[in-house]
């Protein structure tokens, strides 16, 4: 896949998020707070490309950018709701695993079984199950479930991905572009060294 087919744009504004003390995305976010490049990935948990993205591009870039301290990395939900019915579902699972700081091992989870409860017409008691397997606390998970306690900060996300100018799943804001697609790690790793690059020339 050429660069040129990534369709990076210019974004004109930004998300609506931003690092600082009590920050709601420090759960859904890896890396360093001092890293000079970050980068907001907007995903569907039920998009088979943004699987495949978290399957083998993420671990890649996670090694090298992430641990290195180079990039800081933060999860945006946009789930895209008229083709994905179980998108929000499983978002509302993670975003509850969330407040135990359990949201990478099931944002892990819901990738690696994306084809099991994908399919199904109601997809919780699979999606309870995941997150279980992570470690979270069922009670607490039920209960911020049940009552939709995280809808509205999905919604929110979901906002702030188009107003960011993301149309599709995954897609990535960094640094004032935006790149779409499950972009392979070889041209993923050339955005990202190119931007570190400009931002801490002189340093």
């Amino acid at each position: 896949m050429r660069l040129a087919s990534l369709c990076l744009l210019l974004a004109l504004l930004p998300l609506p998020v931003g690092q600082h003390p009590g920050d709601p995305l420090a759960a859904r976010t890896r890396g360093s707070s001092k890293a000079p490049v970050i980068v907001y990935e907007m995903a569907d948990f039920q998009c088979p490309a943004c699987r495949e993205f978290a399957l083998t591009t993420l671990p890649v870039l996670d090694k090298a950018y992430v641990q290195s301290g180079k990039v800081r990395w933060v999860f945006v939900n946009f789930p895209l709701t008229e083709i994905h019915k179980n998108a929000v579902a499983a978002a509302q699972v993670a975003m509850c695993a969330a407040r135990q700081n359990k949201f990478w091992p099931v944002h892990d989870a819901l990738y690696l079984h994306q084809p099991q409860w994908a399919p199904l017409d109601d997809p919780m008691p699979a999606l309870l199950a995941l997150a279980d397997s992570a470690g979270v606390r069922r009670d607490s998970l039920t209960a911020c479930v049940t009552t939709h306690a995280t809808v509205a900060a999905i919604r929110e996300d979901a906002q702030g991905s188009m107003r960011a100018g993301a149309n599709a799943t995954p897609s990535f804001y960094i640094e004032g572009g935006l790149a779409s697609g499950a972009i392979p790690a070889p041209e993923f790793s050339r955005i990202l060294d190119s931007i570190y690059t400009a931002k801490t020339a002189g340093h």
